[in-house]
């Protein structure tokens, strides 16, 4: 699929837009990042391309709002990934406009770019699991470190695609009208899109913050002897998968979307690399070789206690499974840390941690 005709991919100043965006040039695709640049630090991954990729990869400072900008850079592009968003449950409480303005609005002008089109490129979407609301109906046993349904065949295989949808929050709202919109323009008009209802990606080029990316903000936090935030109980159990398996899951999709276009798929690490928070900080503790100090708070609006992907159709029909063990995915993040940003887990603890251990 290598050719001179651009892959289009919004957001790609982010955390998996940036490692798509390489796995595109070095699979010897031109590449046009589209992206806003407006979140802190996104400007290293945007470094970090053009110097892997000076003649592959392209920069567009644009925000997916602005139909005219989105229309230009889409007008070429073999195909496009969308992951240009608001990616925040609390960004959208206090802001739920923008939040529509950006994951809504902007992805119906990405849409309506490529129907636009003689011929519409393919068009893969960056969902997310909260798309099936907080899954309250779920029983679920409690065990000292995590949270495990009673149903056992959701024990076994996870949440499936089957689930009925049930939009919590603002952001579960924008993101599940933006993810039906991308299935019905398959459906109405024929443009070719797949939707990728993601769970916890982590890895390298993650920032890592308290609302989104919460893998990397606690090794982060804890490779600076800092202590973690935990909203809830710390049982809440995810399936967290590697970027670079949901990579594969993208491209494997973009391989087969004469046959997939107009359906969605659970992507995620799935039964095997389902972990609770408590688990994982156990995790992190062993890799850096002391404690680590958490901070509880109350749950926040829309929080699922449980969610594990049932990826056994994207295993079916995109011939895809999680690759990374999570352990060892944590391990090699926390690797990245040490050498990307200088962390020491080893350094003697600052001064704030070492009063609050």
């Amino acid at each position: 699929m290598a050719g001179r005709r651009p892959v289009l991919v919004t957001g790609g100043a982010g955390f998996i837009g940036s490692n798509l965006a390489d796995r595109l040039a070095r699979d010897g695709h031109d590449v046009l990042v589209y992206d806003a640049l407006a979140r802190p630090g996104v400007e290293i991954n945007v470094a970090w391309l053009k110097k892997r990729h000076p003649a592959r990869v392209s920069i567009v400072t644009g925000d997916i709002r602005d139909d005219d900008a989105i229309s230009a850079a889409a007008a070429d592009a073999q195909a496009v990934f969308h992951f240009a968003a608001q990616v925040a449950v609390t960004t959208s409480l206090v802001n739920p406009r923008e939040d529509f303005a950006i994951n809504v609005q902007g992805t119906l002008n990405l849409l309506e770019a490529l129907r636009r089109r003689p011929e519409p490129a393919p068009l893969l979407f960056a969902s997310t699991n909260k798309v099936y609301g907080d899954l309250a109906d779920i029983p679920l046993d409690e065990t000292n470190d995590a949270y495990l349904p009673q149903d056992p065949a959701i024990r076994a295989n996870g949440v499936g695609e089957s689930r009925p949808l049930d939009f919590h929050t603002p952001y579960g709202c924008s993101k599940g009208a933006a993810d039906q919109y991308v299935l019905d323009y398959a459906r109405s008009f024929g443009v070719p899109t797949a939707v990728m209802r993601m769970s916890c990606i982590y890895g390298p080029r993650q920032l890592g913050t308290e609302d989104q990316g919460w893998v990397a903000h606690f090794l982060i936090r804890a490779l600076q002897g800092e202590p973690i935030s935990i909203y809830g109980d710390g049982r809440q159990v995810r399936d967290v998968l590697h970027v670079s398996d949901a990579i594969e899951a993208y491209l494997a999709a973009w391989r087969r979307i004469g046959a997939v276009q107009g359906r969605a798929f659970n992507i995620g690490g799935g039964a095997g690399n389902a972990v609770s928070l408590r688990q994982v900080v156990r995790t992190i503790e062993e890799e850096i070789g002391r404690p680590v100090d958490l901070q509880f708070s109350d749950w926040r609006a829309g929080d699922q206690r449980y969610f594990v992907a049932d990826t056994r159709l994207a295993a079916r029909e995109l011939d895809w499974r999680a690759a990374t063990p999570w352990r060892r995915g944590v391990a090699s993040l926390a690797a990245w840390l040490r050498e990307e940003r200088g962390l020491d887990p080893h350094a003697p603890l600052p001064r704030t941690a070492e009063a609050l251990s």
